[in-house]
């Protein structure tokens, strides 16, 4: 049974007000939730939960590699995911039992830890899907080859104009706005090759291939939606009990039956991140955390805040930096 809940944003006065956010693909390194697995019986346990209803030796993999069979999508998807919540669950021990984030939200792949944040999904129906996402995006990125680039220094009205005039051969869509003038593209080989031409002629300062398996964010892995959503239709979802802000919509969403439809839609559809960290913002968040490997994310808030911003921007995944951040959320 779906347990019942309520949308609920009391945060507690003598904390800072925080949006937790989630990192996704990209984000990963060897040795990744090492301090926290080997020295913590309840995130270890996490890990365990992981592998089994993966069916991948995760604990290896994130700890010892290979890289190269670590970053394959088939394994990264739960790979990473479970780190992320184990970090999640590290951060919440080490609060107060009644702190309740202002936000949560994750970018891409980080969106299903956000959900599980948010208390929609459960850790365990949360690898599950990861798990299923990762083995269809991994069959349609092999039907459909296509890769991503990183165009900076362009708006994304700039690009927007370019792809509407764009006339060349091949695939290509805009699938992720990180910032003001970073623009991810995805498409196929042609897509990307012709329309990185256009960009530098348009005065694009940099375009950076981006180490990704396949297409994401793009029509070229739309075949994959209709069987995750069927997946999905099995999955318990609940009412947030914490705002997020969905990378399809730059929106929250309450119901259910509406959240599976947008995460449906995810695989294959724009993520709107700089549109969602602006609105945290105009709620007057005072302390981002990045909570999960890498500092991505914790990277694109320099891009994204005014010069002079007061707004404190911290990462999180060992506990030298998880004391950090709980710092900051505590305003020490």
């Amino acid at each position: 049974m779906c347990a019942a809940g309520h949308l609920s944003i009391n945060i507690l006065t003598t904390m800072k007000k925080t949006a937790i956010l989630f990192p996704g693909q990209g984000s990963q390194y060897l040795g990744m939730g090492k301090a926290f697995i080997e020295t913590d019986p309840d995130a270890a346990a996490l890990m365990d939960m992981a592998e089994v209803l993966s069916g991948f030796p995760l604990r290896k993999l994130c700890l010892d590699g290979p890289l190269e069979d670590l970053t394959r999508v088939l394994h990264l998807q739960p790979a990473l995911t479970a780190i992320n919540l184990i970090c999640w669950q590290q951060l919440k021990k080490a609060l107060p039992d009644d702190f309740i984030p202002a936000w949560v939200g994750g970018h891409s792949l980080g969106e299903y830890s956000a959900l599980h944040a948010a208390e929609v999904l459960s850790a365990e129906d949360t690898i599950t899907l990861v798990t299923r996402r990762g083995e269809f995006m991994e069959r349609e990125s092999a039907a459909h080859p296509g890769g991503m680039r990183a165009v900076l220094g362009l708006t994304i009205e700039e690009i927007e104009s370019l792809l509407v005039q764009y006339s060349g051969q091949g695939k290509v869509v805009v699938a992720n706005h990180n910032s003001p003038q970073q623009i991810i593209i995805s498409g196929d080989t042609d897509g990307l090759e012709g329309f990185s031409e256009i960009c530098k002629t348009a005065g694009a300062k940099k375009i950076a291939s981006l180490k990704v398996a396949g297409a994401n964010h793009s029509p070229l892995v739309a075949g994959a939606v209709p069987d995750f959503a069927a997946c999905m239709e099995k999955i318990c979802f609940n009412v947030p009990k914490v705002p997020l802000l969905f990378n399809v919509t730059a929106a929250s969403e309450t119901d259910p039956a509406a959240i599976r439809a947008v995460m449906a839609r995810q695989i294959a559809s724009r993520v709107r991140w700089y549109e969602s960290i602006c609105r945290m913002i105009e709620d007057k968040v005072e302390v981002f955390v990045e909570i999960g490997p890498g500092s991505v994310l914790t990277g694109m808030m320099k891009k994204i805040l005014p010069a002079g911003s007061t707004i404190v921007c911290v990462q999180a995944d060992s506990p030298e930096s998880l004391a950090k951040a709980v710092q900051a959320i505590q305003g020490d």
